[in-house]
């Protein structure tokens, strides 16, 4: 099931951490979340073997499509997104022995120039993961007011509300505007100064988040996930920036305070980052960071 091209495809962030934290047994229910082109739930799947039963979400038609190819018939695949899923497999019942979700924009989204996730390839403005969902980026830049983009800006891009107002006000005064670099471009040159990172990412974080409604999926779907898991079940959250974490930790700590009664037992005491062997083979993994809690 595992191979090499599938490496060469998407690297999956925090492997051999994510196989330690989560110590899957043979027979075991799996649950991915997110399972992308299925980095995470190839290696877990090796060892567990629990084909039926399992089940693998994504919202990415392509992700999808690479999926069913990869996985055994006998392991449920759903197209939707993970608070949907959630909803439905709840509704149906089901319950797993471990839990993962590594939430954010995954590396072929990112690498494919034609989904306009970056600035790095000159494409229509697009950002959706679910490439059935009708708002883009386009519209949100394109057609938002001035006072929603900037509240975008602070909320999902953590600017700060004057350079939030600016680069809002920037963007409106120069519609429209079709493409990722002609965004990234204007950003750049009505901007002074020397910025460490290009000064458009903040921009495109925010808007991507805005576009797939990302943090408020997390928001939702984190208090049903103890559901969906059995006596000694393990769940895994892999977040990507300090929004996401912050959503992840709060719900753990909560989740985890009330003694006996506690739905969840943390198992990691502070998040677990990247060694550095695996920064020198995939950099993106720089700011993932791994929170587990189990189920007792």
């Amino acid at each position: 099931m595992y191979n090499n091209n599938m490496e060469k495809l998407h690297i999956p962030v925090l492997l051999s951490e994510v196989l330690a934290t989560m110590d899957p047994h043979p027979g075991e229910r799996y649950l991915d979340l997110t399972a992308g082109y299925g980095g995470h739930a190839s290696r877990i799947l090796d060892v567990t073997q629990q084909f039926k039963g399992s089940c693998l979400v994504d919202r990415d038609q392509f992700a999808i499509d690479y999926l069913k190819r990869k996985f055994p018939l006998e392991i449920e695949i759903l197209h939707m997104d993970f608070y949907g899923a959630v909803l439905q497999l709840i509704e149906c019942g089901k319950t797993f022995d471990m839990i993962l979700a590594d939430f954010g924009v995954s590396s072929p989204q990112l690498d494919n120039g034609e989904r306009g996730f970056s600035f790095k390839y000159d494409a229509p403005l697009d950002m959706r993961m679910d490439q059935r969902q009708k708002i883009t980026a386009a519209d949100i830049v394109n057609k938002y007011s001035e006072r929603e983009l900037t509240d975008i800006l602070v909320k999902y891009g953590e600017e700060s509300p004057g350079r939030a107002s600016i680069l809002a006000r920037i963007i409106v005064h120069h519609r429209p505007i079709h493409t990722t670099l002609e965004l990234a471009d204007l950003i750049r040159n009505r901007l002074h100064g020397y910025y460490r990172i290009h000064p458009a990412t903040t921009i495109f974080q925010a808007i991507r988040i805005a576009v797939n409604d990302e943090l408020g999926q997390i928001e939702k779907t984190l208090p049903l996930l103890p559901k969906l898991l059995n006596h000694h079940g393990r769940l895994g959250l892999i977040t990507f920036h300090s929004l996401e974490d912050r959503l992840v930790k709060n719900y753990f700590k909560e989740a985890s305070s009330y003694g006996e009664e506690s739905e969840l037992k943390i198992i990691t005491k502070k998040p677990i980052t990247a060694e550095k062997s695996e920064l020198g083979i995939n950099p993106r993994a720089r700011s993932a960071k791994l929170r587990v809690a189990s189920k007792d």
